[in-house]
């Protein structure tokens, strides 16, 4: 058994809060009290802020291979423990274990890959215009970097940043949620026990309000990267500007699901209930608006409420369950009056629509199919970000492609067709940061993630993800003789 450290990490050292303060950690699947755990504020902020720029000369001086041998170490130590921190996630969190420990994997390959790509952050060669003047980009690294992270994947959604910020040669001061801040101290003490220099990686805990503060008003900290609500990610652009600090921003979501006709209904349905309750559809990139051509509606809704009404509900913890809680009381209630609000509108529950009569506690509520829907319902308009599944027809590929765009929000779509015209017809159409075809995971490291329109700004992962962390310094040479 792993002694894992559940402190900040501050300038190398496990602290409590400088205040003092805790923070009340609870299950979702039993609202039992899991343990008081440091919630700090400004103080820890400045303190790992100071660290994190006292650090950064040394680390961004260090070779890619130096970095990278790192990353690498923290790799091998997260998966020689990784059953053991994806029941601590998914205690924190309440997705089912098998979802957390697939988080915990994909996390060693988020390492794996930086460590590997900041090796070829080649910059370029670029021939002049003139004999005796020589002209060249150099990528270095930004600076201080802040990380913001959510709940929802409290092991990915920091993964992604730190591993690029660290890889590129930043120094990074993290602040994951407060709902989850365990599984971003077990990752901050994979880097630390993997040989990472004090003050190069801080992981705080603490008023997310407070702590946004700092990072926007002090000058060393280069950027901010972003997890959550479109509302916050305003705020956050407009503290940006008493700096001019760069900003990557990862938003809502509103994605569409498109299904033709061509299609095996019954495969396609049962992997649509599989991806739309993934966290209990609490994912940004979740399959949200299933629009479903006329010809097959009735065979895939009738599939879909099937599957959805089997699926085990209950604690992660235990095994054979299918979906877990959501992550707390708000959130479950803001769903239930989502659907509320959509059925005394003229929607139709299939199945699910309420709260589950055997879970009485935990902030569990039945996966949910609706038909019937209208694009002015709120439930069609906004991101649920929990295990609701509406069903729409549609008839015509230019409406549905024109409803499908009708929103504020671009970050995934899916597509469902074994038509290459239509596929391309699609996602040429589509006005989504990244479209899966007949697939269903929008996610990968060596892939860039990330949306446009409302649902964000920047990438991460891929090379766009690591580049988003360094600098292009073009270099001038004049008077060059040969």
């Amino acid at each position: 058994m792993t002694d894992f450290m559940f402190q900040q990490l501050i300038n190398g050292e496990w602290v409590e809060a400088a205040n003092g303060g805790t923070w009340a950690l609870t299950n979702p699947a039993t609202e039992d009290v899991i343990q008081h755990i440091a919630f700090g504020g400004a103080a820890d902020a400045e303190a790992a802020l100071e660290a994190a720029a006292r650090a950064f000369p040394a680390w961004a001086g260090k070779t890619p291979y130096q970095r990278a041998d790192v990353l690498m170490k923290a790799a091998t130590w997260i998966l020689e423990r990784a059953e053991e921190m994806a029941a601590i996630t998914t205690e924190e969190c309440g997705k089912p274990l098998s979802e957390s420990l697939a988080e915990w994997r994909s996390a060693a390959n988020y390492l794996i890959w930086n460590a590997e790509e900041c090796k070829r952050a080649y910059g370029r060669v670029i021939p002049a215009r003139l004999p005796g003047r020589r002209i060249q980009v150099i990528q270095q690294p930004m600076g201080v970097v802040g990380t913001i992270t959510a709940w929802n994947f409290p092991v990915y959604n920091v993964v992604r940043c730190w591993a690029a910020a660290l890889a590129a040669g930043c120094t990074v001061v993290g602040r994951p949620s407060e709902y989850t801040p365990r599984s971003a101290m077990m990752l901050a003490q994979a880097l630390h026990e993997s040989g990472i220099p004090a003050g190069v990686l801080n992981c705080i805990n603490g008023d997310p309000a407070a702590i946004a503060q700092v990072m926007m008003k002090d000058a060393r900290l280069r950027k901010i990267s972003f997890t959550g609500s479109t509302r916050v990610g305003r705020l956050l652009m407009d503290g940006a500007s008493q700096t001019i600090k760069k900003l990557s921003l990862e938003l809502g979501g509103n994605a569409p699901v498109i299904i033709f006709p061509d299609v095996n209904v019954a495969e396609v349905a049962r992997l649509s209930v599989i991806w739309k309750y993934r966290n209990s559809g609490q994912v940004c990139v979740a399959p949200q608006r299933f629009y479903v051509h006329n010809r097959i509606a009735d065979e895939f809704t009738e599939h879909a409420a099937a599957a959805s009404r089997a699926l085990k509900l209950g604690n992660g913890l235990a095994k054979g369950t299918d979906a877990g809680p959501l992550i707390n009381a708000v959130q479950r209630d803001r769903v239930e009056a989502l659907v509320a609000e959509a059925v005394a509108a003229g929607a139709e529950a299939l199945t699910g629509g309420s709260r589950p009569d055997d879970l009485p506690r935990g902030y569990f509520y039945s996966p949910t199919v609706l038909t019937g829907l209208s694009d002015s319902m709120r439930i069609s308009r906004e991101e649920i970000f929990g295990p609701v599944m509406p069903i729409i027809r549609f008839e015509d590929t230019e409406e549905v492609l024109s409803a499908a765009n009708a929103t504020p929000y671009g970050l995934a779509a899916f597509v469902q067709t074994n038509t290459m015209n239509t596929a391309i017809r699609m996602y040429e159409g589509l006005e989504f940061g990244m479209i899966c075809v007949n697939d269903w995971l929008p996610a990968t490291p060596e892939a860039p993630f990330g949306g446009v329109k409302q649902s964000g700004l920047g990438r991460e992962c891929g090379i766009e993800g690591l580049e988003e962390y360094m600098e292009s310094k073009t270099v001038f040479l004049g008077g060059v003789t040969t």
